[in-house]
């Protein structure tokens, strides 16, 4: 089968497409034929350098996947061949997202949402997963709160603004100014212009931030959080220091199947939809890293494989 596999750890330039041996499902694992693979921050930064994954002798990247299963392992009952469906296989494993197939334990899986295509469904499961983990299952978030999602125009950040207002949150989101438009239409409820203000100074009184740059600015994000407050950061386990009466944490992404059945069932009430800003074919996944990695990328960008 097709593959992009990493040649070395480095730039864009490492990943080359190349033929590897097709994976057969074990015990309860499927094997999907990808139509479509996510391109995720995690795929480039695992590219640059290998650390955070346990790779496979060929590594190749990926871990977002929509497609049709091909083929069921012994003591599956969940899904059958011709069933399409999304997930994040494996993580922080290797699932080898840039390939023509995947194999992975059947509820790494759910069912696509019938209302989007494969495209759509690929931007969906490590970027809302991740979005919903944090708000829901870590800081609990519920309706009348105040939620501050900072990069609120990227992959993670615009599926958290409408998670959080599926939620009945008032959602401030931080993005440059030519994003307002865009996320005022996905629920933003006020917004920040993080290259013309300080959001420390311009907000105040918040119940959770999401945090999805780390440093400094999860170091400032704590001086907006009101008391019982919440911060959740996404890029590393050094966790500011919370001050009395406000909590920090930090959460890694897990396969998760429940979370992507509540996150169709946004998708299907028409709560929640993926940003697609760039679509490129497979072999070009080298472009769909420098594209990624200039940051600028308004949702998500994603690969057509099948």
């Amino acid at each position: 089968m097709r593959a992009v596999v990493v040649s070395q750890w480095g730039g864009p330039e490492v990943l080359t497409e190349t033929e590897v041996d097709r994976p057969e499902p074990g015990l309860g694992e499927i094997l999907v034929r990808v139509h479509a693979a996510g391109v995720n921050p995690v795929d480039w930064k695992t590219r640059a350098s290998g650390a955070l994954v346990e790779w496979d002798r060929v590594p190749v990247v990926g871990w977002d996947v929509s497609g049709v299963v091909e083929a069921v392992g012994p003591g599956v009952t969940l899904y059958r061949p011709g069933d399409e469906v999304y997930g994040m296989p494996r993580f922080p494993r290797q699932a080898g997202g840039y390939a023509e197939y995947v194999t992975a334990p059947a509820r790494h899986f759910a069912p696509k949402p019938a209302s989007l295509d494969h495209v759509q469904a690929a931007a969906l499961p490590l970027a809302a997963l991740t979005a919903w983990q944090a708000l829901v299952d870590t800081a609990g978030i519920t309706a009348g709160q105040r939620v501050l999602v900072h990069a609120a125009a990227g992959g993670v950040g615009h599926l958290a603004v409408q998670i959080a207002k599926a939620r009945g949150a008032y959602v401030i989101g931080t993005a440059s100014a030519a994003k307002h438009g865009v996320l005022r239409g996905l629920g933003a409820d006020e917004l920040v212009d993080y290259r013309t203000e300080d959001f420390a100074e311009a907000v105040s009184d918040v119940d959770v931030v999401l945090d999805a740059l780390g440093g400094e600015v999860a170091e400032r994000s704590l001086r907006v959080l009101k008391p019982g407050g919440h911060l959740v950061t996404l890029p590393g386990p050094d966790v500011p220091a919370a001050a009395d009466g406000v909590r920090a944490s930090f959460v890694v992404v897990e396969p998760d199947l429940r979370g992507l059945e509540e996150i169709t069932a946004l998708v299907e009430q028409g709560l929640l939809k993926p940003l697609v800003e760039t679509v490129l074919p497979l072999e070009q996944a080298a472009k769909a890293h420098e594209i990624g990695e200039q940051g600028r990328t308004t949702g998500k960008i994603v690969l057509t494989v099948a």
